[in-house]
């Protein structure tokens, strides 16, 4: 496991039956989402290490089953660690169109308790239950039905934290992975937070973990007992004030719904490095579509195109545009992504990344589309409507532009993302 999965187990003494007075927020977390996705169809490896990534080259673990996660397998590691701390696990690649079906269709349960749902993955979410009590009962209730619903309608499960913050609730969900539910009642924050490592606190990377093992800090406990002065001077200032807070339980974030995108991208790293301009083009025409079938589906529109290159040296290079209006078409935003490679002067340079996003969003039933000269009133944005249409009723890949069939046959293949939205 990562190291932020690394948090001991408790003795199951907050659980379900414990008092949730105080209690509004869960946090649902999918348990191994990609992963159970995929056993759907392959019953006879339940039970079995199984790993969901990309062999070879640079490829990544999107996700791992509970039993391969025994040998240290986690999501975002190398495949090749992986399969050698692993080596029996079964490698499946993935398939994206159904984890975005069986997410969404997650976030509609949840929707089914209380309109106050902020997700934060494609496989978690927060949820603020308070104004659910009355009609459906009290929060743990809330998430035992949460939990039967997601096993019943989709066959995989998910564990649920229940806290009066968001933060604790976050961790609550951890601790009781997989197929669980925990709620830490009120009175017993500081007990549940002071025996955890350090490094479960939100903000505590690796580089922090390590200032703060200097100063003979292990434990959120030990944490809690140095002043804030000290923190605040070894840390900084935002980030000392922040860990003080949070190693006493003082979490005052709202669930937020409904919470816009400041931007919406989509990037991939080649398994090997492309000099190619042509197959490069090819990616920026598909990381385009992804991004423009993503702002149709948000209801967003934007003006500001920007492309990511990252060298085989791994400097990365930045170039962005804003468009004269709104868009979510993805040939304007394609234009726009190769106008900014070809001014970026890579064009036979080795990449291994490449990425697209639009930023600078608005509504887009704010935007009033202005007909260009010789350009017909049914064009490319009602066309690729008909194609978000039949994504959604024949799945993923159900149309792609015809150059990116070539990519199967020729394209040195890309890594996927970790994550789906």
């Amino acid at each position: 496991m990562s190291r932020k999965q690394q948090v001991p187990r408790r003795a199951p003494v907050l659980g379900a039956d414990a008092d949730d007075t105080g209690c509004p927020i869960l946090h649902v977390d999918m348990d191994a989402f990609f992963a159970s996705v995929e056993l759907l169809d392959r019953p006879e490896l339940v039970g079995k290490p199984v790993i969901v990534g990309v062999s070879g080259g640079r490829g990544v673990v999107l996700s791992a089953t509970y039993e391969a996660r025994r040998f240290g397998v986690h999501s975002a590691m190398p495949m090749t660690r992986a399969r050698r701390l692993c080596p029996h696990a079964v490698v499946i690649p993935p398939s994206r169109g159904r984890y975005g079906e069986v997410s969404r269709g997650v976030m509609e349960i949840f929707h089914e308790f209380t309109p106050e749902v902020e997700p934060i993955a494609s496989d978690e979410a927060f949820l603020d239950v308070a104004g659910a009590g009355r009609r459906v009962g009290r929060p743990a209730r809330i998430g035992e039905l949460i939990r039967a619903r997601v096993r019943e309608r989709f066959g995989i499960t998910c564990s649920v934290g229940v806290a009066g913050t968001k933060f604790v609730a976050k961790l609550a969900s951890q601790q009781c992975k997989p197929d669980g539910l925990l709620v830490v009642p009120v009175a017993e924050v500081v007990a549940f937070l002071h025996p955890l490592p350090v490094a479960a606190l939100w903000g505590v990377g690796e580089k922090t973990e390590t200032v703060l093992r200097r100063l003979g800090i292990r434990t959120v406990g030990d944490l809690a007992r140095v002043p804030e002065a000290t923190l605040r001077r070894e840390l900084g200032s935002a980030a000392g004030t922040a860990l003080a807070a949070l190693a006493w339980g003082r979490d005052d974030r709202k669930v937020v719904p409904h919470a816009p995108d400041k931007s919406i991208g989509a990037e991939e790293t080649f398994a090997a490095d492309v000099d190619d301009p042509e197959v490069i083009r090819r990616e920026l025409l598909r990381l385009s579509e992804r991004v423009a079938a993503r702002l149709r589906a948000g209801g967003r529109a934007g003006r500001t195109v920007s492309v990511k290159l990252r060298r085989s040296d791994f400097t990365t290079i930045s170039r962005s545009r804003t468009l004269r209006e709104a868009t979510d078409v993805a040939k304007e935003i394609y234009a726009a992504a190769c106008d900014l490679y070809h001014a970026a002067g890579l064009e036979r340079v080795r990449l291994r990344l490449v990425g697209v996003r639009v930023e600078n969003l608005r509504p887009a039933e704010s935007v009033s589309r202005q007909l260009g000269l010789g350009e017909r009133e049914v064009g490319w944005a009602e066309a690729e409507r008909a194609m978000d249409r039949a994504v959604r009723r024949f799945g993923e890949g159900a149309i792609i532009p015809a150059t990116l069939v070539r990519r199967d046959f020729d394209d040195p293949g890309t890594v996927p993302e970790t994550s789906e939205l």
